[in-house]
């Protein structure tokens, strides 16, 4: 029943996006004028590579600091790492709303007000908690001794950690980026604060200008949402079967 609930609006959105607009003369149920008048009459292709850009620097990037730092977090019990466990708790806890102010002041200085390099870095710097937590909680389904054997056979500590621990760790990696993925894909209040140039838009802001006071051309707004909702649908039906967190801890068990 809530999956339906949830479905329902998706459901809505495609089909309108495909039907003509109220003031269309054409009569026919299936139509691509809506998809056709936003390729060629906005800037949809330019938010669309502004946001791929944004999102695949936000997934890298928090990938390769996540990995490593979630690999001390589930590795180290001292009380620095315990400490710092907590810095990353209250960090992700702090209101996301009282931060862009001082933010935004900061990032002026620097000029990375409506610049994506700057949206990146805001973007990475959100996601960087729970994706270090994620990762942190794979590693920990993955026997110590298996890096002890690497260790014993001359391997170092990095060599272990890539060899045996990130090797056997793809679908802790992949469910991380996926989330970071959608958290910088789907974000509208930071973007519509920090950018201000229609050419630097990303596909939830630039949706927004397709609403205005007087009228709204839905058929328009359904296209353009089928083009926010297609590539989180392609990267989901591709990486969904590595959606796991059980780690190969437990394969090893009867060994």
């Amino acid at each position: 029943m809530i999956a339906l609930i949830v479905l329902i609006p998706v459901f809505v959105t495609v089909v309108l996006a495909f039907r003509p607009q109220l003031q269309s003369t054409s009569h026919s149920f299936f139509t691509l004028e809506n998809f056709t008048y936003v390729f060629s009459q906005t800037q949809v292709l330019t938010w669309l590579r502004n946001s791929l850009i944004v999102t695949l620097a936000t997934v890298v990037v928090a990938i390769l600091v996540a990995a490593p730092a979630g690999y001390v977090l589930s590795r180290s019990r001292s009380k620095a790492i315990s400490g710092y466990a907590l810095m990353l708790f209250i960090a992700q806890s702090f209101p996301q709303i009282v931060s862009i102010v001082p933010l935004f002041v900061l990032f002026a200085k620097f000029n990375l007000v409506d610049n994506l390099f700057g949206l990146a870095i805001l973007y990475v710097s959100i996601t960087i908690s729970v994706a270090t937590w994620m990762m942190a909680a794979y590693f920990d389904t993955i026997p110590v001794a298996l890096e002890e054997a690497a260790w014993i056979d001359g391997c170092s500590l990095f060599g272990g950690f890539v060899r045996i621990v990130l090797r056997n760790s793809l679908p802790g990696v992949l469910s991380t980026a996926i989330f970071a993925f959608l958290l910088a894909w789907s974000d509208f209040l930071i973007a519509v604060v920090f950018l201000r140039s229609d050419t630097n838009f990303t596909l939830p802001i630039g949706l927004q200008t397709f609403f205005s006071t007087n009228s709204t051309e839905w058929g328009y707004v359904m296209a353009v949402s089928v083009v926010v909702l297609v590539p989180p649908v392609i990267v989901f039906s591709f990486l969904n079967r590595y959606f796991s967190i059980g780690g190969i801890g437990g394969s090893l068990a009867g060994h």
